[in-house]
């Protein structure tokens, strides 16, 4: 339920009343019993600060794993190896 705030148009009193937002507008001033109007403000934004926020999202830490293997070196067969398979144990040493 959002805080509404109100102003008094007679004594120019200001307040804040926390309500459903199906409730009617209050419409008497509490402190004069003139006639109160509910001001029409922005709303709270979010603000994330500090280094946290984003080193918890998985989808950072994936993308974190993912430049970490793009850096590794490629591995390149000797020219004199004379294995097939998909790594020779010559470029295992290489291969990270």
């Amino acid at each position: 339920m959002p805080t509404y705030e109100y102003e008094c148009k007679k004594c120019g009193d200001a307040f804040e009343l926390f309500q459903s937002m199906s409730d009617e507008p209050v419409r008497v001033c509490p402190k004069c019993g003139g006639e109160a109007r509910r001001l029409i403000n922005g709303g709270a934004g979010v603000i994330y600060k500090g280094s946290g926020f984003y080193s918890t999202d998985k989808s950072a830490q994936a993308q974190k794993k993912k430049n970490t293997e793009a850096d590794k070196p490629a591995a390149v067969p000797c020219a004199s190896c004379p294995h097939s398979g998909d790594v020779p144990p010559c470029m295992e040493k290489t291969a990270g």
